[in-house]
């Protein structure tokens, strides 16, 4: 392993001039245009607190290993060593000196990516479909023990950044829900699994990463977009804590070990040096105490972005294969000269420490890293980039255990019955038509297109970094026929979309039972498919999908569909044909699919998911979508997220609009019966506010002085290609800066108190030493609990589903606070039960800066979904 080493001729800005817009700067005073939204500064960056809860035994292995570093072991520890370096898609440099390896940052929330014998899972919007606590936390300890088998350090997942305000949204699939309290759940059981397995989770992409236009200029430019800056999500106070800030709360409290910063601004300003975001909400008022790190390429500015609270650069490159870096030598010179302080750059390197140790990693036994995301080639060069080193990188582990059931489990319940009108389940049937490309393989195989860059064959997941391999893909034709051999059915398909005479031939005959089988597809934005720029270009079926729903059901009365997408698409022109007997929503299921939908069209498994979004008859029924143009000249597009807290069906509700499909439906094959709703009040102690303040800033160790000590030891090993090292080249510090402006002192352009490492005052919402915000928000003030009764002939899972409506004139008609998944025998009577906490009926003070309760009357609803709510009753 090797350090990182900038050359004078490569390096880029110094640490101490940022030419790029520099962090919370109002930007009115920057555009004459219309008044932008303005990012306020809230600085310092915030240490970690030692008496953190859950993070005590952590903050002291840490404390005792950084206290031994060197200044550049700090910085090689902070800074990636750049794209391509070596074999996972980030890395930390090592420091062989105590005998700790590279780190590995790897994608991604579903697979472990670019590897192989790796299992590829069902995407986050089929996971939430569940509505399964503990299948969640099982795919997030499944997922954690693949990447601890492949050595990976850090899982670049789970995703609660897009929430999916709008249903378009590129990447929405690798999220969970538009619900903040379910994507909260899921997030926080998905780190509490991975980080059970021994791999730090990181919650990501922090925050209003809501779609895949402009969320880079580069990408943007190639799409032929002339614009200078990213994509600003503007977003108000209130809306910020109450939606998309609220899953994020959920993952501190998991003890999430990393954040992703996004690519995105916010309010404009960028989200990896956004002090508001980074230092006041993340850090100061909700008390996170792991690393932030950077998304790839979203670092624009070196000392900005580190007392902004950033604490570790990925890759490490400004940008892909530069061999340039705004932190690595310009971070070691910044901390030389005096403007990033000892405490700022002690605190990055506790705070990465400290998420490694928390999920009980040890320098002693760390898993060695044996795959190569450049190649699946045993052997290889060990710097892709530099094509250095060849050696074998490639180990090719098996990692994958016994975790095909699990996947087929999950995507089994998650699939979401929308309509039966009496088909299923499917009981032998005389003669089967399975219909449609989506039914079939992938001509070129399961990874035939890299990064699932194509919609070929069925869909399995979407495209983009939150993809991987498929170690098989179990089709529904496979396994649809399987099923019938074993039933002496008659099997036959037809796996296009576009053969209209062969199609009417075969499920216009006598008994046929066709089963129609589309998709449509979204993902990253750095893959475009049929012009779709990673977001969706319409919630349409691809490849006229909706023509094949509708030919086929004109032909045979019994026609049964199956939806593969990653969100909604317009069913509004053909759901209530009466010859479409059955709809089902079965998401991204991952490498089971085939398996997984067959157990439940033949009832093995009896329905129980629910949607976790809403189906609109329109696509402007939804009131979001996403900015497909540029509205600010060359500048930073706007997107103002007027809503608020109305997205999805918090919408819908406030315009009393109809839907197809509220969020929360689903059906099953048998009926279930509320009743006996009660609430029990307790006693509870008063909402506090925190007071007092934090301990001063402290620093472990000490540093050299002496530039001389910092010189690249080139007589020690010889120097790789575009490696990020931490490393000057020379005894002239400007000249290793490389920066025409380099001699500003931190006060010519730091905001104040950027560098103040005294004892600072708490937030009143802050919570003295509990992660997650003032820890009288989660006393628990009510328990609900309802009867629910199995009244068909079938044993299933209900999952009711707990509202409460806040009351005020500005709030939803309801929002989901609970729910359980229960399973209830025929006949059987069971209690679903859950509670209420003070956060739950708290809605955010915009003035007072926390959480109040108002004083409007609240009300609660327990039922099957969004709009069927069958017991209400006013709170106490």
């Amino acid at each position: 392993m090797h350090f990182r080493y900038a050359l004078p001729w490569l390096s880029i800005q110094t640490v101490l001039a940022v030419s790029l817009p520099f962090a919370d700067i109002d930007p009115s005073t920057q555009l004459n245009k219309r008044p932008l939204a303005y990012s306020e500064p809230h600085y310092p960056s915030p240490w970690m607190d030692p008496k953190a809860i859950g993070w005590e035994e952590a903050y002291e292995k840490a404390k005792a290993f950084v206290s031994q570093l060197t200044l550049l072991e700090k910085v090689n520890l902070t800074t990636g060593i750049g794209w391509g370096a070596e074999q996972c898609v980030g890395q930390t440099g090592a420091i062989p000196r105590l005998g700790l390896k590279s780190m590995c940052m790897q994608d991604a929330p579903l697979a472990i990516r670019g590897t192989d014998y790796n299992s590829v899972f069902p995407a986050g919007v089929t996971t939430a479909a569940t509505f399964d606590r503990g299948l969640m936390y099982k795919r997030g300890y499944a997922l954690g023990q693949e990447a601890k088998g492949k050595g990976v350090t850090v899982l670049l997942g789970p995703v609660a950044g897009p929430l999916g305000r709008a249903p378009e949204g590129g990447r929405n699939w690798e999220g969970f829900s538009t619900d903040p309290v379910l994507t909260g759940i899921a997030m926080a059981e998905t780190i509490k699994g991975t980080q059970d397995a021994g791999v730090v989770a990181c919650a990501k992409h922090f925050i209003g990463n809501e779609q895949e236009h402009f969320r880079q200029v580069g990408e943007s430019q190639d799409y032929g977009y002339n614009i200078s800056e990213t994509l600003s999500s503007n977003i108000d106070d209130k809306t910020m804590h109450e939606m998309y800030l609220w899953p994020f709360v959920d993952a501190i409290r998991a003890g999430v070990g990393s954040f992703m910063c996004a690519y995105t601004q916010a309010n404009n300003s960028y989200s990896c040096q956004n002090s508001k975001l980074l230092n006041n909400l993340l850090k100061q008022e909700n008390g996170f105490q792991g690393f932030v790190m950077s998304d790839w390429q979203a670092h624009h500015s070196g000392v900005a972005s580190a007392a902004a609270g950033l604490d570790m650069s990925m890759p490490g490159d400004t940008l892909f294969n530069s061999g340039r870096g705004y932190w690595g030598t310009n971070l070691t010179l910044a901390v030389l000269n005096g403007t990033v302080p000892q405490w700022r750059i002690d605190d990055m390197a506790m705070r990465i420490m400290a998420a490694f140790f928390k999920v009980g990693q040890t320098v002693e036994d760390q898993e060695p890293i044996n795959f190569s995301f450049w190649t699946l080639d045993t052997y290889g060069p060990l710097h892709w980039a530099a094509r250095k080193d060849y050696q074998q990188i490639n180990w090719h582990v098996n990692v994958q255990g016994d975790h095909g059931s699990l996947i087929r489990e999950i995507a089994a319940r998650g699939t979401v019955l929308l309509k039966n009108a009496g088909s299923l389940p499917l009981k032998k049937p005389k003669f089967l038509a399975v219909i449609g490309e989506d039914a079939g393989p992938n001509p070129l195989g399961p990874n035939g297109c890299a990064d699932n860059r194509c919609n070929n064959g069925t869909l399995g997941i979407g495209w983009g970094s939150g993809t991987g391999n498929f170690p098989y893909l179990v089709t529904p034709d496979q396994a649809l026929q399987a099923r019938a051999v074993q039933d002496g059915s008659r099997y036959e398909s037809v796996l296009r979309n576009h053969a209209p005479t062969e199609i009417k031939a075969l499920v216009s005959q006598q008994d046929a039972t066709a089963i129609v089988f589309v998709n449509a597809n979204s993902g990253e934005g750095f893959i475009e498919i049929d012009g779709n720029k990673g977001d969706r270009l319409n919630l349409t079926l691809w490849n006229e999908g909706d023509a094949l729903v509708k030919n086929v059901s004109s032909w045979c009365n019994n026609t049964i569909v199956v939806l593969h997408t990653p969100g909604p698409v317009l069913l509004t022109e053909w759901y209530d044909n009466p010859n479409i007997t059955a709809i089902l929503w079965a998401g991204m299921p991952g490498q089971e699919s085939g398996n997984s939908i067959t157990d439940v069209l033949y009832g093995r498994v009896n329905p129980s998911g629910r949607t976790p979004f809403t189906w609109g008859a329109t696509r402007e029924s939804y009131g979001t979508d996403v900015l497909y143009e540029p509205n600010n000249g060359n500048e930073a597009p706007q997107l103002d997220y007027t809503e608020g807290v109305f997205i999805d069906y918090r919408h819908f509700d406030k315009a009393n609009a109809s839907v197809l499909y509220e969020f929360g439906f689903g059906l099953s094959y048998t009926t279930f019966e509320y009743s006996n709703l009660k609430i029990e009040k307790h006693q509870v102690g008063e909402y506090t506010p925190t007071t007092g303040q934090t301990e001063a800033a402290p620093t472990f160790g000490n540093f050299s002085e002496s530039v001389e000590d910092y010189v690249f030891p080139a007589a020690e090993f010889p120097y790789v290609y575009q490696f990020i090292y931490p490393y000057l080249n020379s005894t002239d510090m400007s000249a290793s800066s490389g920066d025409a402006q380099y001699g500003q002192t931190a006060d010519e352009f730091l905001p104040p108190k950027a560098n103040d490492g005294s004892a600072q005052p708490l937030l009143r919402s802050s919570g003295l030493h509990h992660p997650g915000g003032n820890p009288a928000l989660y006393d628990i003030m009510y328990t609900v609990t309802a009867d629910i009764t199995n009244t068909g002939k079938v044993a299933g899972d209900e999952v009711p589903q707990l509202y409460v409506s806040l009351g005020g004139p500005e709030d939803p008609k309801v929002v989901l606070r609970g729910f359980d998944r229960l399973r209830v025998e025929p006949g059987e009577k069971v209690q679903f039960k859950a509670v209420l906490t003070r956060r739950d009926v708290s809605s955010w003070d915009t003035v007072k800066q926390d959480w109040v309760i108002t004083e409007y009357a609240k009300k609660v609803y327990v039922g099957p979904s969004s709009r069927k709510l069958d017991l209400e009753e006013v709170l106490p």
